[in-house]
């Protein structure tokens, strides 16, 4: 039913892509159906699906950030208090996560975000009042990839453009691939492999997709590229549509990120007057064109298929794989698919060669990386640093260490790593380190969870979280989130203790039984916690002690 939904979709093309007009205020569900083709359970289905389209978030007049590094700042409530204050009663909604992590305390208002406790200080009914960048990036290599300064312009980017084309597609892939460069999104699947799995199938139309729905509390990395490194992320995305032979993409940027929504959109608009995208680029004889698209409050279009569907106007479900997007992707059709950062790194990657870039970094980690660091550190902000530097480098010597007493970090989102303290010094930043020691590098956000906070508390929110972003589809992760929420929140209200055997089965469950990485990863930081916080959490368990190391 899926394929036929998509090709319907399809047919009238990215310009007018289903989801835009099921977004529309007040759209008509009917009409919109019979202007599609398609089932008036299918426009339904999507348009009761994200939180922004719901009756009861649009209402409210400003969002207090529910992310995990908002949560360990404990100003959430104070945060919604004054706002309330301001705005009054029941005006104050909640918004998961506004990459404003490295001050915390945030909020949305008016189409911006804010944060710091300015909240307390500001007056919210201002709309005069304009946001900035107000966090540090820094680079700590003797390489800039990712925040070098020298790709900001329409001339730039038309240089850059000249110089591809006096090579071949087969030549500048081979390049990527000798880079080593793997995808930056959390998965680290090989860039090179992907682009060329794509390249090899022979279809009359290919599509290129950038995934700039980043929504793990605690990142905003793909934020300070999209805002900042617009062109260069730009730019990747043509090259990979040049060797692919792909004719149009789609850049998808998450709404609870507006700032960035802007940033790319004019970024776009100078590319197209400037005939650098469009039909015919600078007279080479390449046509590329890029829509932005702009989400609508939903964690899960992170993971690839879920996007695509979104796009395509249908409910934003995970589909099972293979087949995988290069073969079946956007409206059924071979689609390269990848992150912000990776498509951010193709510029620097054919400036100074793969062989160069492959030596930044480590051997099967290469190049640099871009951190996120939270408010739980003295120097929060954006550093991109090379793979495989020490992690004890990174906490004491670039993040200045913590600002209070801390236990552990959650490394890669809600479904990352959670790292305690006493590890620190057994971790690289790379892939292999953290696999190798049970954790996950994934986006690689860091957020601070302090001594104070509780650890109980920070997993009934990772199950909380889950359960809240599930798209539905799997059992094992829309149940076992569920049922997760409720055995922690029993446990917390001193109703009735764990058990670690039912808990280790539920988790089993979810960790073999999702189609995705949402219901499948969340596991991993539990497991952690009950292998490195045992002490802690015994109270809450009738028999917490288990073998978790055996499902790591």
């Amino acid at each position: 039913m899926s394929k036929n939904i998509s090709k319907l979709s399809g047919r009238k093309g990215l310009q007018e892509n289903l989801f835009s007009k099921v977004k529309l205020p007040g759209n008509d569900i009917a009409e919109t159906a019979d202007q599609y083709l398609v089932g008036k359970s299918t426009i339904y289905g999507s348009k009761t699906f994200y939180d922004f389209l719901n009756k009861q978030h649009s209402d409210k007049k400003a969002w207090v950030c529910s992310g995990s590094s908002c949560l360990c700042s404990g100003d959430q409530e104070r945060v919604t208090r004054v706002l309330e204050n301001q705005l009054g009663d029941g005006q104050v909604g909640r918004m998961t996560c506004l990459g404003r992590c490295y001050d915390a305390d945030s909020f949305q208002y008016d189409a911006r975000n804010f944060s710091g406790g300015v909240s307390g200080d500001l007056n919210i009914l201002d709309t005069s009042i304009k946001t900035s960048r107000d966090y540090e990036v820094r680079l700590v290599s003797n390489t800039a990839v990712l925040t070098d300064g020298g790709f900001h312009s329409t001339e730039t980017f038309r240089e850059a453009l000249l110089e591809l084309m006096k090579s071949s597609e087969v030549d500048v892939l081979g390049e990527i691939t000798k880079s080593g460069l793997r995808g930056r999104g959390g998965a680290g699947f090989p860039t090179g492999t992907k682009w060329d799995s794509c390249r090899r199938i022979r279809d009359e139309k290919k599509f290129v997709v950038c995934n700039g729905d980043e929504g793990d509390p605690g990142a905003f990395s793909d934020r300070y590229l999209m805002e900042e490194q617009s062109y260069r992320v730009c730019y990747g995305m043509l090259v990979a549509a040049w060797i692919v032979g792909a004719k149009e993409g789609v850049i998808y940027v998450r709404a609870e990120y507006p700032e960035s929504v802007t940033a790319m959109q004019q970024t776009v608009d100078e590319l197209k007057r400037e005939q650098l995208l469009g039909n015919n680029i600078a007279d080479t004889g390449f046509s590329f064109e890029i829509e932005i698209v702009e989400g609508a409050g939903a964690y899960v279009c992170g993971e690839e298929t879920a996007l695509i569907a979104s796009i395509e106007g249908r409910r934003p479900e995970v589909d099972v794989r293979p087949p995988f997007p290069t073969e079946e992707g956007l409206y059924k059709k071979p689609t390269v698919l990848n992150n912000v950062e990776t498509f951010a790194a193709i510029q620097r990657i054919l400036a100074i060669g793969g062989d160069s870039y492959a030596q930044l970094g480590s051997e099967s980690s290469t190049g640099t990386k871009l951190l996120s660091l939270d408010a739980g550190f003295n120097r929060p902000g954006i550093v991109e640093v090379e793979m495989g530097l020490p992690l004890r480098q990174v906490i004491d010597e670039i993040a200045m260490g913590f600002k209070q007493s801390t236990k552990a970090i959650h490394i890669g989102g809600p479904l990352g790593g959670l790292v305690p303290v006493s590890k620190i010094d057994d971790l690289s930043v790379d892939f292999e380190s953290f696999s190798e020691h049970g954790f996950l590098l994934g986006h690689a956000s860091f957020v601070c969870i302090p001594d104070s906070f509780s650890m109980m508390r920070y997993l009934e929110h990772l199950f909380e979280f889950t359960r809240d972003e599930s798209c539905g589809k799997c059992f094992p992760c829309r149940l076992g989130s569920t049922r997760g929420k409720e055995m922690f929140s029993q446990a917390l209200k001193g109703e009735k203790l764990l058990d670690r055997n039912l808990l280790d089965d539920l988790l089993t469950t979810m960790q073999h039984g999702s189609l995705c990485a949402l219901g499948g990863g969340l596991p991993l930081p539990v497991w952690n916690a009950l292998l490195y916080f045992e002490d802690e959490l015994s109270a809450y368990f009738e028999n917490i002690n288990g073998q978790p190391g055996d499902r790591l």
